[in-house]
């Protein structure tokens, strides 16, 4: 259990399978996010004829609404939602920096005044692993101090000491919950240090010191910072890097970001921004992204993509597409969200492939050619 299988390498590039109690995974693989223990507008029978293997919910989130002892009486997070694969959880960290004006971050843990009902909770290490052993994840996540990614050296270098000071509580007390169950979930640890690359190396340092992981998470990216910094980060990061554990970079989801991210490295992403942008009228195709609501769509016969085989490209045409965002309807929403995160579930799959039969080097880069090039004219 929690084993990471390499199976073959293109470049810094890697195709691999993490074993979780809940089924494995090959990478790379993009886990669509379901904060409120749902992904929005799609349901469990959607993400499963897409090829999703994983999704993400969120500690904090859940632990506001409806609480981790609703979810414990109801059977744990998997039987909740009704998704029997594996299931990540966020530990809450990132809503440190999303939710800033609620909260107050000191050595012990961090405050909130919930967003729901104004009522003050606190999430320590403790707490935040307590919260996710209940809910029954496969794997949960280590509790971060996440900032901005711009951030000047001093806050940022704080913020990596907490993370590591917070980590070694985290594993103290996940140890103690799973001494008799150790089979049921895995503990990941956080990287951060922002854009300095002397810093993210000083937290991977001190992850590795603590002893060995089955996986290991890069967060504080894709958070303000420009792209190009971002994979700078990710140039001078990945050698450091264990290389038998699973990586995965959190909160990128764009499909220019994530394949340049395995092209790095990277194994495994999440993003609310496929769901987000598809709700929003816009969608992910090869020469970048299309605004469905764009009026020269009207009388358009064509699929949104002609090279997808979701549903709403075998089926619908980009005129009606364009209808049911023109008239408010809902099915709209799901069926561009069901689009953009099959999208970026390709993209894995075929970057694995690739991986595997030695064509990545020149398939990728002809492929962000095309995509960059073309979502700029």
């Amino acid at each position: 259990m929690f084993e990471f299988h390499i199976e073959g390498t293109s470049g810094a590039a890697r195709a691999g399978t993490l074993v979780l109690p809940h089924g494995s995974v090959e990478t790379p693989a993009f886990m669509p996010v379901g904060t409120q223990a749902t992904v929005r507008a799609l349901s469990p029978y959607d993400l499963r004829t897409i090829g999703t293997q994983m999704v993400l919910a969120n500690t904090y989130h859940l632990h506001v609404r409806p609480g981790e002892d609703v979810v414990e009486t109801l059977g744990g997070l998997h039987r909740f939602m009704a998704w029997d694969r594996p299931i990540l959880t966020d530990s809450g960290g990132f809503q440190v920096f999303s939710l800033a004006r609620f909260c107050r971050v000191n050595d012990e843990g961090v405050e909130f005044q919930s967003h729901v009902d104004g009522r003050r909770r606190t999430l320590t290490p403790e707490n935040a692993i307590e919260i996710q052993w209940r809910l029954g994840p496969d794997i949960a996540m280590a509790l971060d101090h996440v900032i901005a990614g711009p951030a000047e050296r001093g806050p940022a270098e704080d913020a990596l000491e907490r993370t590591s000071r917070w980590l070694e509580r985290c594993r103290a007390r996940h140890d103690t919950l799973a001494a008799s169950l150790p089979d049921r979930q895995t503990l990941w640890p956080i990287v951060q240090g922002a854009t300095f690359p002397d810093l993210r190396r000083r937290a991977v340092e001190q992850i590795t010191a603590a002893g060995t992981w089955t996986g290991i998470a890069i967060g504080g990216l894709a958070v303000g910072e420009a792209r190009e910094t971002m994979y700078g980060v990710l140039d001078e990061l990945a050698p450091s890097l264990p290389r038998a554990a699973p990586r995965y970079l959190m909160g990128v989801g764009f499909p220019a970001d994530l394949l340049a991210s395995v092209a790095r490295g990277m194994d495994l992403f999440d993003c609310v921004a496929p769901t987000r942008n598809g709700r929003n009228g816009s969608a992910f195709t090869p020469d970048g992204t299309l605004n469905v609501r764009n009026a020269g769509l009207r009388t358009d016969g064509a699929p949104l993509d002609p090279s997808c085989d979701c549903e709403t490209c075998t089926t619908y045409s980009r005129g009606y597409l364009r209808h049911l965002f023109a008239a408010d309807e809902l099915l709209g929403l799901r069926l561009l969200s069901l689009h953009n995160v099959r999208f970026l579930i390709r993209l894995g799959q075929e970057s694995r492939r690739r991986i595997l039969d030695g064509t990545f080097e020149s398939w990728h880069r002809d492929w962000l050619v095309r995509y960059n090039t073309r979502s700029t004219t």
